[in-house]
């Protein structure tokens, strides 16, 4: 099916041919005559097939078709991670190019003013992690009252017990569902997931382009089992032998993925962590310099494993497996995307391997096993002490906080924000000056008489020792 055979305002059309496309995807197929006919969806299909340019689509031709409401915004696409925030808002800029709306990327780490000052200006599409959105909504900058059509993307993550408060609160304040079109798009549509959708969507229509296998057809999966201690040696002669153009190696731990990093440096690849907690600007400038060549190597967590669209990915690798087994399925998804080749290798040390029975149940298939001749692995490579570990800074004390057992109680937050000053930092004991010495004698006998006062009171009224 061709996109012009489609009842899509020219404005869209426009908009897809400048970003090469004409003929439908499958899950385009299926989706685009049902959505654009005002139906709600929930569509699962491998990740790389187009579910984005499909929800897309529908809102720009429903927005232009209703151009009569004042109220702003007017659809709202959530997703749970800011980079497939940032990926969604630019293919909405490309395909609405001509549309005449004005999108918004709301996320945390960067831009508040900025991005505050957008919302209360108006805006007619709002892309945007729940978190931000919340913290906006509280202040009243926005409102969700206008709202005629809202999509879910990577609804299995956004619908997870992480998401599922916020996207409720979200949900609490748009128009009734049958007022609003619906739209959830993901690889996994599990049981549970469908049944929260039903909650907030009016009777969707479910549809899967992927009954039967759950990875994308055109990656090549190979399985390593390869002890804890091997691994590494493992992962540099695959490098070696591969010669692999763009890889992304998938970690667990921001710890390990540090390691990693460090020991990948010093034998010669040079590479990039991307994880959580960096900091946002410095996360999208990594994924510039990959996605542009200039990085051949990315480590990540599991942050940059839905959504993300990264052309020319040869190579997946599970240094870690994920101990969520949907999670594997997004991970090799990073390669062979738009139809395209790729290849996910995958090592299974004591660990992974107790969760490798529960990912090929997942997946209905069984990932190849191949076994590493010894000349595969490296043993001659320059090593890295590990990292230690950097200790949590607590504020306010508690157990395990430093200094000490019951912590650093010099201060602690006040409401409003301000640290104010502990108890005992604010009214310090009183220190009675050591006598000089050669009258130490004198002293004492001094302190002996104060004590056997009656009533508790020296000479001098004063309170005696150890009454602070």
């Amino acid at each position: 099916m061709r996109f012009n055979e489609l009842p899509i305002p020219e404005e869209v059309l426009q908009g897809i041919r400048d970003a090469g496309f004409s003929e439908c995807t499958p899950i385009q197929e299926q989706t685009l005559p049902l959505s654009l006919g005002g139906k709600d969806v929930a569509g699962q299909a491998q990740t790389g097939t187009g579910k984005t340019a499909a929800f897309l689509i529908t809102l720009f031709t429903r927005l232009l078709e209703n151009k009569g409401s004042e109220q702003r915004p007017r659809a709202l696409i959530l997703a749970p991670t800011r980079e497939l925030v940032v990926q969604i808002e630019a293919d909405a800029q490309l395909l609405g190019r001509h549309c005449g709306l004005v999108t918004q990327a709301i996320y945390g780490g960067v831009d508040y003013m900025k991005q505050r000052s957008a919302l209360r200006e108006g805006t007619d599409v709002v892309v945007g992690t729940p978190g931000r959105l919340i913290d906006y909504l509280k202040q009243k900058v926005y409102s969700l009252k206008g709202i005629e059509m809202l999509v879910i993307d990577e609804a299995d993550r956004m619908f997870d017990m992480g998401f599922i408060a916020d996207l409720r609160f979200i949900l609490r304040r748009l128009p009734p569902y049958d007022k609003r079109q619906n739209m959830m798009f993901s690889a996994t549509l599990s049981h549970r997931v469908m049944e929260l959708a039903y909650e907030f969507m009016n009777m969707p229509e479910k549809l899967s382009v992927t009954p039967e296998k759950m990875t994308a057809e055109r990656v090549e999966q190979v399985l390593y089992h390869v002890s804890r201690k091997e691994k590494f040696p493992l992962l540099l002669g695959l490098l070696r032998r591969e010669g692999m153009e763009r890889t992304m190696i998938f970690i667990n731990t921001k710890r390990e993925a540090e390691y990693l990093y460090d020991r990948l440096n010093a034998n010669g690849f040079p590479c990039r962590v991307i994880s959580g907690d960096v900091e946002q600007r410095k996360r999208m400038r990594i994924l510039d310099d990959f996605k542009q060549g200039d990085l051949p190597i990315l480590i990540a967590t599991d942050v940059a494993s839905r959504g993300l669209h990264i052309d020319g990915v040869s190579h997946v690798i599970n240094y870690d497996l994920p101990q969520d087994s949907e999670d594997y399925v997004h991970r090799i998804g990073r390669t062979a995307r738009a139809g395209s080749e790729g290849k996910s290798i995958s090592l299974a040390d004591e660990d992974g391997a107790f969760f490798l029975e529960a990912i090929e149940e997942f997946i209905k298939d069984k990932i190849p096993t191949e076994w590493a001749e010894d000349d595969l692995f490296v043993n001659d490579y320059v090593r890295t002490p590990r990292p230690k570990r950097k200790p949590e800074a607590k504020i306010g004390g508690g157990r395990g906080s430093s200094p000490g057992r019951g912590g650093d109680r010099t201060a602690r937050p006040a409401r409003g924000g301000r640290v104010k000053p502990a108890t005992a930092a604010v009214a310090a004991p009183v220190v009675t000056p050591k006598p000089a010495e050669g009258a130490t004698g004198e002293a004492a006998a001094k302190k002996r008489r104060r004590r056997r006062k009656p009533g508790g009171k020296t000479e001098q009224g004063s309170t005696p020792e150890g009454g602070e």
